[in-house]
């Protein structure tokens, strides 16, 4: 009986343990058969624990700036990233040389996880308001060359 009732108080102690560890994690929502889905399995499993990336399940960036840590990465739902940026980051360790190790993804791997980013990073990205043009062409200045006293104006610094 004695048994019985530790293992009982073992169960109700650990249960939260395992259900928080599970918190966080999500999966690829990415079908196994979309041609990118191995750079996103890529990034899951060298990136989630700094980046957040919610196409790979990753979210390892913190959004409030009071509880930040060294060890947060780049939010790449609101940031776009290039192919080119990307590796440039695999190999050198980030941009700043702070905290990403270089090489964590090298080879085809890390154009895999180039592709993926440069895919679908930025994708929940505010997007700004771009001016619109005009459809007639704009005018040319009508400054004068001179003032209405005929001195030259001041050359712009």
């Amino acid at each position: 009986m004695r048994h019985a009732v530790r293992i009982a108080a073992f169960a109700l102690v650990c249960s939260p343990i395992l259900a928080l560890s599970a918190c966080g994690s999500e999966e690829i929502s990415l079908a196994k058969s979309d041609p990118y889905y191995k750079g996103a399995e890529i990034f899951d499993q060298r990136c989630a624990g700094c980046h957040t990336l919610s196409v790979a399940g990753a979210y390892g960036s913190n959004v409030k700036a009071s509880d930040k840590e060294i060890s947060d990465g780049p939010n790449f739902n609101q940031r776009a990233e290039t192919e080119a940026n990307v590796l440039y980051a695999l190999r050198n360790g980030g941009f700043s040389g702070k905290i990403m190790p270089a090489n964590i993804v090298t080879g085809e791997e890390a154009k895999e996880v180039a592709r993926f980013l440069a895919k679908y990073a930025g994708s929940e990205a505010k997007q700004s308001a771009s001016p619109t043009r005009s459809a007639a062409p704009e005018e040319e200045s009508t400054t004068p060359a001179t003032t209405p006293e005929g001195d030259t104006p001041p050359a712009a610094e």
